[in-house]
């Protein structure tokens, strides 16, 4: 099977990649702008890049069509400046390996490989990544999420993929940091460790070996700043600022539909976009979760 070649002018470095969330109108159709106004947000966060079309994107509710004008939207807002990290789904590997193709055309930095809808078990599943791993030729990874969607690698599995493949070079986990500790442990320096959740634990996860976090982009100013501050050696103050954090972070983080729901709002909030519609299945907020995010956001402030 002929590679696909990479010409990524950007580089991979250790910090924060907020995944973008995905505006729909009242009827439903994909909007461009706040892609625009996202993109930069994370510049004048100083964030380490740009993350989309993760669970956070809403992904799933995407045709391929859609998903390929999202990756083209936002790789000419960012025009090679910043890192882009792209997750690649779909249910077989032929899917995969063609939107990779994509990706890689549209200057993505590395591609990360969400797990198929359905199930397979954990053999199968390392087969399934292996042959697509085999046929890029750029820094690739694999999301592994099974609290989030039921199942996935094993660490083992996910440590073998990294051995077996030398472009394996960047994992995407969701999971805490005692966990993340025992996957880097084992992988050394070979694989950039990333966590999700929407920054929870993020200080611990540096201590745990994490070269950084794909979070949401609602908390991105924050998220970066704690980030800057754990590597500069002022731990204490990157506890602190985490800790202010930490309410924010443990409302939004109460599984996806919620985060999808709250998260979204609390983005457009802060970035001064409307939030518009929805795509089923989705989960309507309610008077009491609106308020809340009302407050968290002037708490935060504006992100620009």
């Amino acid at each position: 099977m002929m590679k696909l070649r990479h010409n990524s002018p950007s580089t991979i470095a250790p910090g924060i990649y907020p995944m973008l969330y995905t505006f729909f109108d009242d009827q439903g159709a994909l909007r461009r702008d706040p892609f625009w106004v996202q993109v930069d947000a994370t510049f004048d966060a100083q964030a380490a890049g740009v993350a989309i079309l993760g669970l956070g994107t809403e992904v799933s509710k995407l045709t391929y069509n859609e998903r390929t004008e999202v990756l083209e939207v936002v790789a000419k807002r960012i025009d090679g400046r910043k890192a882009l990290l792209v997750i690649v789904y779909g249910d077989t590997i032929t899917e995969q390996i063609e939107f990779s193709k994509r990706a890689t055309q549209s200057v993505a930095s590395a591609l990360i490989l969400q797990l198929p809808s359905q199930q397979m078990d954990d053999a199968k599943l390392a087969d399934f990544f292996s042959e697509i791993i085999a046929a890029v030729d750029c820094p690739v990874g694999v999301q592994n999420a099974p609290e989030f969607l039921g199942f996935g690698l094993s660490n083992q599995s996910l440590i073998a993929l990294a051995n077996d493949h030398e472009n394996f070079t960047i994992a995407k986990l969701e999971c805490n940091a005692v966990n993340l500790e025992s996957v880097a442990s084992e992988l050394g320096d070979s694989v950039m460790l990333f966590n999700g959740r929407c920054g929870l634990e993020l200080p611990d996860n540096l201590r745990a070996g994490a070269s950084g976090l794909i979070p949401a982009i609602d908390t991105v100013d924050k998220t970066s700043e704690i980030f800057a501050e754990f590597t500069a050696g002022t731990e204490e103050r990157a506890d602190k600022l985490y800790a202010d954090l930490l309410p924010v972070l443990c409302f939004i983080m109460q599984g996806i539909p919620h985060f999808l729901t709250y998260g979204k709002m609390l983005a457009a909030a802060r970035l001064g976009i409307e939030l518009g519609g929805s795509r089923e299945p989705s989960l309507p907020a309610t008077d009491f979760g609106a308020a809340c995010i009302h407050r968290f956001s002037k708490h935060l402030g504006p992100l620009n």
